[in-house]
């Protein structure tokens, strides 16, 4: 690729990629099967779940349940703990845009643009993309966290008068103290928060993509790629090391801060970003004889089919390690702060 660093491990061309023979086999054709019947479920599971936004508010009009899906405004901005101020949500992602913006661009200035021909640069230049949408996203949070905390002393008298009036009205009922609590959770289910737009929305499928991406480079890295550097003598460097841990890093830490759901039908936008990336690997070597950036890639092997294969399966294994992470990020919080704590699962 142009301006690829000398310092780049490169596989050797095992055939020409641009002869119709290449492609016109049993093998492409297993694992163009693969790639579409991803991209096929994953659109159906996208139709399902997220629906157009009209359905989606006509669905919330006729359910006291949010649909699984559903984003509210403040879920992009707002940490998980009350006492933590949305400020400090924000100097973190500021912090982070900033560090991973200058490894992407230190990376690009040392081993050229040829670096994006990778699927881990494809993933971190998302993850940088998520932190920098997230910091403007913060930014409107704390501004309009500052006028709500503003209105909420002046209002402060009259929500304790109105709360004083449900709890007599069960008292005159002869209600006991689970009618009161079911009073209390009543009003905050239908208490009236806007739900995300766009921006909200393409900033929680972003995170959601990037969750299992990031696990997906890293594993693959550490787990099959490191070893078999390894054994050809691969010195690491700096940029490889911190393509494929920082970015795990800094989401994990934003994702115990944020207060973002995880619902589990968004796969589906990894596994459409996944199959981008390999169409875009096809349309590439369709056209110019290169080398695959990731041996497994590489259509002229007959086991060819079975690693697509495998690494479609993959994409599960992956995404529930974050689902597990989420999970436990419930479990320690709820209890370490149990009068805080305010995530929805």
């Amino acid at each position: 690729m142009p301006g690829a660093s000398t310092h780049s491990w490169h596989p050797v061309m095992s055939a020409d990629t641009t002869e119709p023979r290449y492609w016109w086999n049993w093998r492409f054709c297993l694992c163009a099967i693969w790639v579409l019947a991803s991209m096929i479920a994953a659109s159906i599971l996208i139709w399902k779940y997220e629906g157009h936004d009209g359905e989606r508010s006509q669905r919330e009009a006729e359910n006291q349940r949010s649909p699984v899906g559903t984003l509210y405004a403040d879920e992009a901005w707002r940490p998980c703990l009350k006492q933590l101020h949305p400020a400090w949500l924000l100097a973190f992602r500021v912090l982070a845009f900033s560090l991973l913006s200058a490894l992407l661009a230190i990376y690009v200035v040392v081993d050229g643009r040829g670096v994006f021909y990778y699927y881990t640069q494809w993933t971190f230049t998302l993850v940088t993309l998520y932190f920098g949408l997230g910091s403007l996203l913060s930014v409107y949070g704390c501004y309009q966290y500052v006028n709500k905390v503003g209105g909420a002393k002046v209002n402060h008298t009259r929500l304790d008068h109105e709360q004083g009036e449900c709890i007599a009205h069960t008292d005159v009922g002869n209600s006991n103290a689970r009618s009161m609590k079911k009073c209390s959770v009543s009003q905050e289910e239908h208490s009236d928060r806007e739900i995300a737009g766009f921006w909200g929305y393409l900033f929680q499928i972003i995170y959601q993509t990037n969750a299992g991406a990031v696990m997906l480079t890293d594993c693959v890295f550490w787990l099959v790629l490191f070893p078999f550097l390894t054994m050809k003598k691969y010195d690491l460097n700096f940029f490889l090391v911190g393509m494929h841990s920082v970015n795990a890093v800094f989401l994990l830490v934003d994702t115990f801060l944020n207060q973002l759901r995880f619902p589990w039908f968004r796969i589906s936008y990894f596994l459409l970003w996944t199959s981008i990336y390999v169409i875009f690997q096809w349309i590439v070597h369709a056209c110019v004889p290169v080398w695959w950036p990731y041996p497994f890639l590489d259509l002229s092997s007959n086991h060819a089919p079975l690693w697509y294969l495998l690494l479609a399966v993959l994409h599960a294994p992956c995404y529930a390690i974050f689902s597990f992470v989420i999970k436990l990020k419930h479990f320690l919080l709820s209890r370490w702060f149990p009068q805080s704590y305010q995530c929805l699962k």
